[in-house]
């Protein structure tokens, strides 16, 4: 009975996190269109780099990329070791986290996830790719007191990661508004009508939008860093494939000429 409890336990606490970001975004709030230029813009990919290192890296690994294949966006390896790396990591290591599972489980309820893929695992076919998701969800943070944190998510409700970014977005409270249910008489819903800034952050909304961005096009290309230079291959084999195939059909038409 023990053995069973200690398989089971583990995989139901797996299954709740995976589970838990779509029964939450289920019937919720639409997801905002990242802007997808920022993911083409080295300089963007940088400026998300620091800020992944400096406010998302504390917590959550990324146990799968290594520190140097940041040279592909365009940094040197000292300016890895001078910004992005704040530990005893060297620069081939892999983005890694000093604290324990265990005892991370004990502090959120439940052990921070590894980022290194968190943009692809989020996409959603009805809502938008994970790249929309996290830049809804960066930006979709409030002030709640009834949360142990005292933060909640609009995107993720009762999500356990408070706003890490707050300093830089500031402070918001969700103002809602209850309204009649259209598909149940005599039951009310709650229904979301907007954001109220509390205090200011040390940017300005534009300019907090434009870092959430950054640090989403970071996230996507980490999941990823070999799709631009796919895509690139892809198109030129393609090039290649229509060029071939012209060359095929009139060297076909040519050795079957005379044949009656």
């Amino acid at each position: 009975m023990n053995t069973t409890r200690k398989i089971l336990l583990p995989v139901l606490a797996a299954l709740a996190l995976l589970c838990g970001p779509a029964r939450a975004a289920e019937g919720g709030v639409a997801w905002d269109k990242f802007p997808s230029a920022r993911a083409n813009d080295l300089a963007a990919l940088q400026y998300g780099a620091k800020l992944f290192a400096n406010y998302c890296l504390n917590c959550h690994a990324a146990a799968f990329m290594r520190y140097n294949r940041m040279a592909d966006i365009g940094l040197t390896e000292q300016q890895i070791k001078d910004n992005l790396i704040f530990t005893g990591a060297k620069v081939g290591d892999t983005m890694r986290i000093a604290m324990d599972p265990k005892e991370a489980k004990d502090w959120f309820g439940a052990a921070p996830p590894d980022l290194t893929l968190i943009a692809r695992s989020r996409a959603d076919a009805a809502k938008g790719s994970g790249a929309d998701y996290l830049y809804t969800y960066l930006r979709s943070y409030y002030r709640d007191d009834t949360k142990p944190t005292g933060w909640d998510n609009l995107v993720f409700p009762s999500v356990a990661m408070p706003n890490v970014l707050w300093e830089l977005q500031g402070q918001q409270r969700a103002l809602f508004a209850e309204e009649k249910d259209p598909h149940e008489a005599g039951r009310t819903v709650q229904i979301f009508k907007g954001f109220e800034p509390i205090t200011p952050g040390k940017m300005k909304p534009d300019e907090y939008d434009r870092a959430v961005a950054d640090l989403v096009a970071f996230l996507q290309w980490m999941g990823e860093p070999e799709r631009d230079r796919r895509l690139r291959i892809g198109v030129w084999v393609m090039l290649f494939l229509a060029a071939f195939t012209a060359i095929a059909w009139r060297l076909n038409a040519a050795f079957w000429k005379d044949v009656k």
